[in-house]
């Protein structure tokens, strides 16, 4: 119950009803004591309050759009992780292009290659999420298991850093860009048919850096220390009003402060920022979820070049990577397309001179009420603004934003794991058990012979069971609904002999049914 309350907007409006709740107040008493009258007309404020109350409701309304959006691109990311991890475990054969092995070692290593990209596939949608988070790297614990082993690609992140870095210059030295830059070797595939990266397998990563933790902590074995994967910031002192309005300047400005509304405007602006107080450095910033994707793509592209997949598969597989990197690029532009400035400006400046001229407009006719009714009115067109804002944003840790944690945990690494568990189930292993006796039965009721019985029938009693089955779901939809428009019109029902009990029963003889049986025995007995 706590938590239903903390989510709604009043405790994130609450400042400003305090604040107009004292200028009711203070408006009230000298209305009332004073010997002046402060009292205004309300025509024009009310014409006002029916503009702003469209306005405010069209900002609300553009802010759920885009936390709808959201999660239909995240339901884009479950439905094709779903997709490419069934075709490359299902439909993958496990055969490998390796000489000089036995079949065992073949298959074994198909095993291998087939497990990493469905890890690959999982390590996509959690990196996702820490992206989107503004969190860079992939020292976390539930990414870096998945992605350590990778060679780090030098893309540049898809979310733009703030302007005033773009005016000192995004670089790169020398150093680092031959480091990470293309291999330029002869050597194309490696020994297992598979691309090389495009990054020399010995380079250093930058992904060991973090913007929040300790940078460069290791434990003794050599391991990074890693983040929990949900990491949310503390409250801080910038998150009470109204040091709230600090926060954007500092940050553009290069300082390095906390707090919930750091971290989510931070978020916008990764990787162009050293956590060093008071410094700004150009540093190389990686789109990790993109990297994933390359990987997954040479390992399509490996199948190609083995010929081991057929056309149809393998542009499953492709069309899949590219609705993931679709639903990247949509949630790019999500988190990096806010409400223009100016009109949030606006809408808040006039909301706020608007409430604060609601006393002025009552205090004559309602008197004490005035304060209470000045409070109702800041909650109402305060809270749906803060509202908005919140979720036109739903990456984060708000209360109200989408939960990723349960999207990447307990969906899609919860089902890679459960695909993985078990070999391909053969169809000859699963169809043709005993307790699928209820092979051509309507409703599951009737037990019917054995699968290996039915085969032994041949086809052609099969086909009639088929027939026979159909007539009779037929006649009993009939009768249902005889029964129906007689207890919808009050007439009693006609007495009828239920299915069952004649010789079109399922399992007594005639043409279909074979040798003469009572109404128990199993369908073609």
């Amino acid at each position: 119950l706590v938590n239903l309350l903390l989510a709604t907007a009043f405790f994130q409006c609450w400042q400003y009803i305090l604040g107009f709740s004292l200028w009711a107040t203070a408006i009230v008493l000298i209305q009332k004591f004073g010997k002046v009258d402060i009292s205004i007309q309300p025509t024009l404020l009310t014409d006002i309050g029916t503009v702003l109350g469209f306005v405010i409701s069209y900002r609300t309304s553009s802010s759920f759009e885009r936390y709808n959006e959201g999660r239909r691109y995240w339901s884009t990311i479950i439905y094709n992780s779903r997709t490419f991890a069934r075709t490359v475990w299902f439909h993958v054969p496990d055969i490998a292009v390796v000489v000089g092995e036995t079949e065992d070692e073949k298959r074994a290593r198909t095993l291998v290659e087939k497990k990493t990209v469905l890890n690959l596939t999982e390590a996509f949608a959690v990196a996702v999420k820490h992206y989107l988070r503004g969190e860079e790297g992939i020292t976390y614990v539930d990414l870096y298991h998945l992605t350590k082993y990778l060679p780090a690609y030098a893309l540049p992140a898809g979310l733009p850093t703030n302007p005033h870095e773009f005016n000192q210059g995004f670089y790169m030295d020398e150093s680092a860009a031959n480091t990470y830059g293309p291999s330029t070797g002869n050597s194309t595939l490696n020994a297992q048919g598979l691309p090389m990266p495009a990054t020399s397998p010995i380079a250093p990563s930058f992904r060991s850096k973090n913007k929040r933790g300790a940078k460069g902590s290791t434990h003794p074995n050599g391991e990074p220390v890693l983040l929990p994967a949900r990491n949310p910031p503390p409250f801080g002192i910038f998150d009470i009003f109204p040091l709230t309005l600090l926060v954007k300047p500092l940050l553009n400005h290069g300082f390095d402060i906390g707090g919930k509304l750091a971290q989510k405007t931070r978020a916008k602006m990764p990787g162009g920022r050293d956590t060093g107080r008071g410094t700004a450095g150009a540093v190389v910033s990686h789109n990790v979820p993109l990297e994933i994707t390359l990987y997954m793509s040479a390992y399509v592209s490996a199948l190609q070049q083995r010929k081991v997949c057929d056309v149809p598969t393998i542009n499953l597989m492709l069309n899949s990577l590219n609705a993931l990197v679709d639903s990247l690029t949509g949630l790019e532009r999500i988190l990096t397309t806010p409400i223009p400035f100016s009109f949030s400006v606006h809408l808040w400046t006039v909301t706020l001179v608007y409430c604060a001229a609601l006393p002025f407009q009552i205090v004559k006719s309602l008197d004490w009420i005035t304060i209470p009714g000045t409070a109702i009115a800041a909650f109402i067109f305060t809270g749906f603004i803060v509202a908005g804002e919140e979720i036109e944003n739903p990456f984060g840790f708000d209360r109200n934003d989408l939960n990723l944690d349960h999207f990447t945990h307990n969906i899609i690494r919860a089902e890679m794991a459960s695909i993985t568990a078990v070999p391909v189930p053969d169809p000859k292993d699963w169809c043709f058990r005993p307790d699928n006796n209820s092979l051509f039965s309507n409703d599951g009721k009737q037990k019917t012979l054995e699968p290996e019985l039915w085969v032994k029938k041949g086809e052609k009693g099969i086909r009639s069971q088929l027939a026979k089955a159909t007539h009779e779901a037929l006649e009993l939809d009939e009768k249902n609904d005889k029964k129906k428009k007689s207890k919808d019109h009050g007439e009693p029902p006609q007495a009828e002999h239920p299915v069952g009990n004649s010789a079109h029963a399922i399992g007594v003889g005639g043409a279909a049914g074979g040798a003469a049986g009572d109404a128990s025995s199993p369908v073609g007995e």
